[in-house]
């Protein structure tokens, strides 16, 4: 079935009716070989009413919203631009300050294709124009636009945590726990701020050694003496507004004030605000964010449930037991088996999206690896460092499209491809952190959640 779904995408079809269709041409020939029974599909009703009518699920295209009105308001463009005079007269500044702008913007979009593209119109030619090596500019621009994947609100994480909570309650009813711990989208939030500030850690660090080893890659931009004059007051105003909108969404969720879904809409409504502050906001602007929020909000959902199709049948002809012999056979017990599932996850992501990968993936491997005492929160933060990767690694990461449809045309697809494989090596060393360090995941939600 996953040869068939891979055959049917390189020919050019859709993910979501690949999916779909490879799984109900595989039914029809089960059926006919007498090993499935079509009335299985009679699940899918109920799954489809409960993803379109759970709560915790709303709070993605009010988060989209967000993002797409906070790009749409200028808050990107003033970040950068303000940013880059702060760190200008650093070698390596430009590179820094986009690193810090696209963690900003993860914390408060959380769209990777509007921030790449944000960074890559605003940020990429002040960076050529400085001197700066097209490979590093690209690769610093397309990793820190990702990071909306890993930081929160990070709407990857929202799915994550809406599948890992019946998964987990499940499982342990299975061992005879009738009073599971619940896994929360607050707690993977929790859990995923810790690595994703350990990914900002990263990707600095390299900026920093390239710009010591190979200054020539990475020059300084001095800024002129005139603009420093009103350097503060510009740092003020770009930073507190969109400070203010993080800690009004992300505090509530930790604090527990608020559900992702509660916060989720008063973020956008904050994004709002600041557009109407900045004189960017209108009923033209309003009406294309509502489209774009509703187009990616579908374009998500559809292949959920194309997903859901796929996962029917694959379960139903036995997949699941063969998935559960095989990891549970692994040498090493749950660190094998939670490696192996990392590796497939992980070359998954040169042809598929994130959350194609996890809607497939997931429901199969998930239970296996908690029944293994895996913790569901480290998994899902894990997978998520893991699957950032799925946005930068060639020939398919999205970014680098994202990125080659801004970048002037001496900013070749090769350059852009070279550029950001130091950060997907930086993204591994992140990952093995994790495995080595399990508390930089653990910690934060335990101590908040006690």
């Amino acid at each position: 079935m996953f040869v068939g779904v891979i055959g049917v995408l390189l020919i050019g079809f859709p993910v979501a009716f690949s999916l779909a269709g490879t799984a109900l041409i595989f039914g029809l020939v089960g059926w006919l070989l007498g090993v499935y029974d079509p009335s299985n599909y009679g699940s899918l009703i109920g799954r489809y009413i409960g993803l379109m009518t759970s709560e915790t699920l709303v709070a993605v295209p009010l988060f989209v919203f967000m993002g797409v009105m906070l790009e749409r308001s200028g808050i990107a463009e003033r970040l950068l631009l303000t940013m880059g005079k702060l760190f200008g007269n650093l070698r390596g500044g430009l590179g820094i300050s986009v690193i810090i702008v696209g963690a900003m913007l993860a914390a408060s979009t959380g769209v990777v294709g509007a921030t790449v593209v944000t960074m890559g119109l605003i940020s990429l030619p002040a960076m050529l124009r400085a001197g700066y090596d097209p490979k590093l500019a690209s690769g610093v621009i397309c990793a820190s636009g990702t990071l909306g994947q890993i930081i929160p609100p990070s709407t990857v994480l929202i799915f994550m945590g809406d599948m890992l909570s019946g998964i987990n309650a499940q499982v342990q009813m299975e061992k005879g726990n009738f009073a599971p711990e619940p896994v929360s989208v607050g707690a993977l939030f929790a859990g995923a701020l810790v690595p994703g500030f350990l990914l900002v850690g990263l990707y600095l660090a390299w900026v920093i050694f390239k710009a010591v080893t190979d200054p020539k890659s990475a020059p300084a931009t001095p800024v002129p003496a005139a603009e420093k004059k009103d350097l503060a007051r510009e740092v003020m105003v770009a930073l507190v507004p969109p400070l203010v909108l993080i800690i009004a969404v992300l505090g509530s969720i930790l604090a527990g004030i608020a559900t992702p879904t509660e916060a989720a809409s008063v973020g956008s409504v904050g994004a709002m605000i600041l557009a109407v502050a900045n004189r960017k906001f209108g009923l033209a602007i309003l009406r294309q964010a509502v489209i774009s929020t509703a187009t990616i909000t579908s374009m998500v959902f559809i292949i959920l449930f194309g997903a859901a199709v796929f996962s029917i049948v694959f379960r139903m002809m036995g997949g699941d037991n063969l998935v559960h012999e095989f990891l549970s056979n692994m040498p090493g017990g749950a660190v094998g088996a939670t490696i192996i599932v990392m590796l497939i996850m992980f070359l998954l992501g040169f042809i598929l999206d994130t959350f194609e990968i996890i809607f497939i993936v997931i429901p199969i491997t998930a239970p296996v690896l908690l029944a293994l005492g895996v913790d569901p929160i480290w998994l899902g933060v894990a997978v998520g460092v893991n699957l950032q990767t799925s946005f930068l690694t060639p020939p398919f990461g999205f970014a680098l499209f994202y990125l080659r449809g801004v970048a002037p045309p001496r900013v070749t697809t090769g350059m852009i491809y070279r550029g950001v494989l130091p950060f997907v090596f930086l993204q591994m060393i992140g990952l093995a952190l994790l495995f080595a360090f399990p508390g930089l995941i653990t910690w934060l939600p335990r101590l908040i959640y006690n």
